[in-house]
């Protein structure tokens, strides 16, 4: 690594700045909307799901399917699929903006799946005594599945956060900016091993740092 750095001029650290801050950007810009959509449809999943007194198995299927072919879809080929779409939506399919849109298409199920996991280990007794109060759906929901499943929840978004960053990484073989972008023009194509280097580097601290942060929130909600 010490062998790359003399060769990392300034014109490449200025580049690693700015397609560090994309990468950020794109993240702050998908994450809130990835879990606006994933929660609530993660918890649709979980009480229209079979074993629910509230089961609705039709609707519930077809929620699952969807769920299923948009998380199994390879991020590339679906914002590749979508970029007429995001063209209409946000009127542009490249850079920072045109990512946020596939990204929050491509995150959203695979969170809502984890929503649905994290709900399912709260505990049946506390559902059951809740229900035999007469807790409405909306009070179950609000004061008993989405408080005690908490640290579930945040460890949910924490795996998302860092698949959000591997999706930006390969939105930038399309030019969706970023690190992916920088490592892909600079790095693969210019052959420029010191920047491909440098950014998996880059794109490595930056999960850790998300990982630190999401196992210390997860701790903090445990001991609650």
């Amino acid at each position: 690594m010490d062998a790359l750095l003399p060769h990392f001029d300034a014109y490449k650290w200025s580049a690693l700045g700015q397609a560090t801050l994309d990468t950020l950007l794109m993240l702050a810009g998908s994450l809130p909307l990835t879990v606006l959509i994933g929660l609530p449809l993660g918890v649709a999943l979980f009480l229209w799901s079979p074993r629910q007194t509230g089961a609705r198995p039709v609707v519930y299927g077809s929620l699952a399917l969807m769920v299923n072919v948009l998380r199994s879809a390879p991020f590339i080929i679906l914002m590749i699929a979508l970029i007429p779409l995001t063209r209409a939506v946000m009127g542009t399919s490249l850079g920072v903006r045109g990512a946020i849109l596939p990204l929050v298409v491509g995150a959203a199920p695979f969170y809502a799946r984890l929503v649905e996991t994290a709900l399912r280990e709260v505990d049946r007794g506390v559902i059951e005594a809740a229900q035999a109060m007469g807790a409405t759906t909306r009070q179950l929901v609000l004061r008993v599945l989405l408080p005690e499943a908490r640290p579930g929840l945040v460890a949910g978004a924490t795996v998302t956060a860092i698949a959000l960053i591997g999706f930006t990484a390969m939105g930038g073989a399309i030019g969706s900016g970023g690190l992916g972008d920088l490592a892909y023009r600079d790095g693969y194509q210019r052959n420029q091993t010191d920047v491909a280097v440098v950014t998996v580097v880059a794109l490595l601290v930056l999960v850790q740092v998300l990982q630190v942060v999401g196992d210390r929130l997860v701790a903090r909600y445990s001991r609650r």
